[in-house]
């Protein structure tokens, strides 16, 4: 007995006289795309097909779906099917289902439109287990709602159940432990007759006053064929804010659209506006239509008269007086709309912006429009803009999105590497450039807010979110600041994230789903927080960064833990007060429902320790109603909510928001430009981080045969990682790139590849084995969580044992942190090649030569996962690899020649240093191959040129970096002081250029 029949597109219209089934579950194991999820391991249910001749109607034989959970927060089951089916000749959805009595209400979802399951619209129903024993639930659709709580990204969210293109179903079990079994999921009756639906070009028509708005109104059938009768549909216009006479005409007629006018089809008309002379806020003139046999709009289209003539409208003004008039004006609700901000797919209808009058929308990890172009972000946007022109006051939306290395949501985007390998670059003119590109791109459709950087210190590799970090030392993420001015001098808001403290969480402290360390607690004294985890966050400050996001984290500061999203001492006191941070705070994502208490304590407790707007996400207007009585009953102060929307305004403002709401498309274009991914593929080079060298394996020869093999030699998404396209990445193919073996190809004269080394291994030169790790985010990639581990997987081990045991191998690593690499004995070069993004000709250019390797490790490299955390600075340091090593394949004489000649044209003390490399650079100092042969000479100079460039006002981070590079150069050549090198890439971070030079010296000795 078949498990799916799917009903075609030539399935006849009198087949929905009888139930169609969908899933019988009439098969030996779970069917296909049958499966189970939760929030953690032990919420997933287990599912089993089992007997069940107990169902009334069925035979002997029946077999049924048994579910057996112990939710914790969600879980349930769904059935994703493989191809969509058309459910709009049929009348509902049922089932059957044996129940256990226990009273809960269970939601069920059926999956409408989109690109796939995973991007369809959901829309819900629910019925109550209060039978025990088998019963049919039949629902139908006319009865499903758009489901409100949550929408997957790229879904529809046109609202309508279409029933066209339907992708299956999902079944979410209550939060409590029990026994469920389903059978037989059907569609069922036949569908009443559908209605010709009415559209219009527009839902709201912003127009001056003294203007004219012509509607067009487009009818379709349900079919797609031509009208089978004629069809009038009248027009009106209808009672708003508006006064008819004095601000408009009055507009009332009938459009006719004769027999076989084909679908799709429009006629206009036209309502005309009056001035009535004086300066006011925006007036709405709704739109009525309706016709025998046809469905109007979901939602009335509304004309709206511009507000005008008032002082937050000049854009001549200075932003404070604007702020003050627009402040002035506003209702309560009005700021408290402008406090919240919605996922976009959680808008129940698009009109809803203008009802609960929200500030700010966003866009989760892999929400995104469909088609997923940046055409249709701008479109999508923009219209979302157009909704908030329909509100009195037109205050606009602020839109925000997690472009955390690129506008990395959008497929063809451009992809930089991971901040782990910007962090590895240490270049903060590089880090400033890819948040200029990021920032071009974003703003190019229609986006004005980046939540990015991260300016978190990662402490322990087993955190899921190393990756996001620049590194583990402070003083290297302070410098990665730049990236804040790439951003915002490019009209994009930045975020510096997540305050404070979260790269410090203790392991087995997180107590969200299964994770155990992200989201946990950071214990440590106030002056250890300030030395490690703070400075990041006073750079940005210092910057002028626009927006900061607490973190989910706690911290503990002797006194028990205290989430970041109540801590006022540390917001307001510390980020408000003492740092002096004049932008907006918003919160993490549904950050404050995990403080303690209801939902009415955690509005307040948030509000009050200083967060200005919150990322609710979903249940917006549970969350305005709620911060509304709050300020009602007196416990949050208006002046806390006119400090909260004085510092939104203040931003919006900035931003010229007011004057241009909408996406400048001009740039489009250059969304994925060459010009852009050739900054990304400089990017990737420089992240690459030699480890080990051996016999000087690395450059390779273009010349050479070369064997390629690894997991993630061929895979675009395994080398872009996690928060790219979705919020947990996905290996495959999920956007435009060059994978590492592809740019390989394009260099080596002959080129083999074998994923898992099983091709023959004779006639090869060069064995080059792409290994690491597969994407994760957040506390998804957290160590301990389902099995992960910070092993290399068996496959991987064994590709890089069966290429390295029959020729020379390199072996690269792609990896959001250091793994443990095991026995090296046998491989000639390792490169720590992080998560580089799109471009992996980047990777391929120092693997060939074409450019030096010079990346520098932002983490330790520790032996064996057992020394973990392991940072800079710690007592006992004994790593594979130590913080700042990088073995370079540049002559470390052109690099000093190089400073040399750059220092020579700037201010005295660069004068003076300059003088004093070029004592070092004669031919006696060095070796024929570039290298230092008088360590003491040359190290003396450095040393004096170090301390010059300490006082100099033109010498550049980049040319005292290069100084340093060559004593580094002497030290890894032979010293064995791990701690001293370590130690030296810390300060030369801070700009103590000498220490570093003298750490090194010693290491040497």
């Amino acid at each position: 007995m078949a498990s799916f029949v799917v009903a075609g597109p030539s399935a006849p219209a009198t087949a929905a006289a009888e139930p169609l089934t969908i899933t019988d579950f009439e098969s030996d194991g779970v069917p296909a795309g049958v499966y189970a999820w939760g929030n953690d391991t032990a919420s997933t249910p287990v599912l089993t097909i089992e007997p069940a001749a107990g169902r009334p109607g069925a035979p002997a034989t029946n077999r049924a779906l048994t579910s057996v959970y112990n939710v914790s927060q969600w879980g349930g089951w769904s059935h994703d099917l493989p191809a969509t089916q058309d459910w709009s000749p049929y009348e509902g959805f049922s089932f059957w289902v044996n129940g256990s009595g226990s009273g809960q209400k269970i939601f069920f979802e059926v999956k409408d439109g989109g690109g796939g399951a995973g991007n369809a619209e959901l829309f819900e129903s629910s019925f109550t287990d209060d039978t025990a024993g088998w019963r049919q639930v039949r629902v139908p659709f006319a009865s499903f709602t758009r489901r409100t709580d949550y929408q997957p990204g790229g879904a529809p969210s046109d609202g309508e159940l279409d029933l066209i293109a339907m992708w299956g179903y999902s079944m979410r079990l209550p939060t409590a432990a029990g026994t469920l079994t389903w059978d037989d999921v059907q569609v069922y009756g036949t569908a009443p007759p559908r209605p010709v639906r009415l559209s219009t070009d527009r839902p709201v028509y912003p127009v001056n006053e003294q203007g004219q708005v012509r509607v067009s109104v487009t009818v379709t059938t349900a079919t797609g064929t031509p009208l089978a009768a004629d069809l009038n549909v009248d027009y009106r216009t209808g009672t708003g804010t508006a006064t008819p006479g004095a601000d408009y005409t009055t507009a009332q007629g009938t459009l006719t659209f004769p027999a076989g006018t084909a679908s799709g089809s429009a006629r206009s008309f036209t309502v005309r506006t009056a001035r009535d002379g004086r300066d006011e806020t925006a007036e709405t003139i709704p739109i009525e239509l309706s016709g025998a046999g046809a469905r109007p709009p979901a939602e009335a289209p509304v004309i709206v008269i511009d507000a005008h003539g008032l002082p937050y409208l000049d854009a001549r003004k200075p932003v404070r007086e604007r702020v003050a008039d627009l402040l002035a004006r506003m209702t309560l609700d009005e700021k408290v709309g402008q406090m919240t901000q919605a996922e976009r797919g959680a808008l129940a209808k698009q009109s809803d912006i203008a009802t609960y009058l929200l500030g700010s929308l966003l866009s989760g990890g892999g929400s995104t429009p469909t088609p997923n172009t940046p055409q249709a972000w701008a479109d999508m946007i923009d219209a979302y803009q157009l909704r908030a022109r329909q509100t009195r006051l037109q205050v606009p939306l602020i839109y925000g999105v997690d472009a955390v290395h690129g506008h990395n949501n959008l497929v063809g985007a451009t992809i930089f590497p991971h901040n782990a390998g910007m962090g590895a670059t240490r270049d903060p003119a590089l880090v400033e450039q890819e948040g200029e590109i990021t920032a071009r791109e974003v703003k190019a459709t229609g986006i004005p807010w980046d939540f990015a950087p991260c300016l978190c210190v990662s402490r322990d590799d087993r955190w899921g979110r190393a990756y996001e970090s620049f590194g583990e030392d402070p003083a290297l993420v302070s410098r990665m600041a730049t990236i804040i001015d790439g951003l915002q001098d490019n009209g994009v808001l930045a975020t510096a994230k997540h305050y404070v403290g979260d790269g410090g969480t203790e392991y087995g402290s997180s107590t969200s789903g299964d994770y155990t360390i992200d989201q946990g607690v950071t214990r440590l004294s106030r002056q250890e927080l300030a030395s490690l985890h703070l400075a990041p966050f006073a750079e940005a400050v210092k910057r002028g960064v626009a927006t900061v996001m607490p973190s989910f984290s706690s911290v503990d500061f002797g006194d028990g833990p205290l989430k970041m999203h109540a801590h006022k001492e540390l917001i307001t006191g510390t980020l408000k007060g003492r740092l002096g941070f004049k932008g907006f705070v918003i919160s993490d994502w549904a950050g404050i429902d995990q403080l303690p208490g209801d939902s009415p304590t955690d509005v307040r407790t948030s509000v009050n320790a200083g967060l200005d707007m919150i990322m609710v996400p979903y249940a917006y207007p549970a969350f305005t109603g709620t911060l509304k009585a709050e300020v009602e009953a007196g416990r949050v102060p208006m002046s806390r909510v006119d400090d909260a929307v004085a510092r939104i305004l203040t931003q919006k403002f900035g931003l010229g928001l007011f004057e241009h709401p909408y996406a400048d498309r001009a740039h489009l274009g250059d969304v994925g430009s060459p010009a852009h991914r050739a900054v990304a593929r400089t990017a990737a080079a420089r992240s690459q981080v030699l480890l080990k060298n051996e016999g000087g394996l690395l450059p390779l020869r273009r010349d050479a045969k070369v064997y390629v093999a690894g997991s993630n030699a061929d895979d675009i998404g395994n080398q872009t990682g996690g928060w790219t396209i979705t919020w947990q990445g996905s290996s495959g193919p999920i956007t435009p790139g060059t994978t590492i073996l592809q740019a390989v190809r394009s260099r080596a004269s002959s080129v083999t590849y074998s994923r898992d080394a099983s091709a023959d291994l004779a006639g090869h030169d060069v064995g080059v084995v792409v290994v690491g790790e597969t994407p994760y985010a957040e506390g998804q990639g957290d160590v301990g969580r389902a099995g992960r581990t910070l092993d290399l997987s068996a496959a991987d081990r064994a590709a890089i044992d069966r290429v390295c045991g029959a020729m020379k191998c390199a072996v690269l690593v792609v990896s959001g942190r250091p793994l443990v690499l095991g026995d090296l004995s046998k491989v000639k070069a390792v490169v720590a090649s992080w998560l580089p993004g799109t471009e992996g000709d980047g990777v391929a250019d120092p693997l060939f030569g074409a450019v030096p390797y010079t990346g520098r490790l932002p983490f330790t490299w520790f032996r064996s996962a057992d020394q973990v955390p392991i940072n800079v600075g710690d007592a006992a340091y004994d790593p594979l690899f130590p913080y700042g090593w990088g073995l370079r394949t540049d002559r470390g004489r052109d690099r000093l020649k190089a400073a040399r000649d750059r220092l020579a044209g700037g201010d005295g003390p660069s004068r003076a240093a300059a003088a004093t490399l070029t004592l070092a650079l004669p031919d006696r100092n060095w070796n024929a191959d570039g290298s230092v042969r008088d360590t003491r000479a040359v190290l003396g100079a450095l040393g004096a040129a170090a301390t010059l460039l300490e006082r100099s006002k033109t010498g550049t981070y980049a040319v005292g970096d290069a100084v340093v590079s060559v004593a580094r150069d002497v030290a890894q050549s032979g010293g064995r002081r791990f701690d001293l090198q370590a130690s030296a890439d810390h300060e030369l971070a801070a700009g103590n250029l000498r220490k570093a030079v003298d750490l090194l010296a010693r290491s040497a000795r």
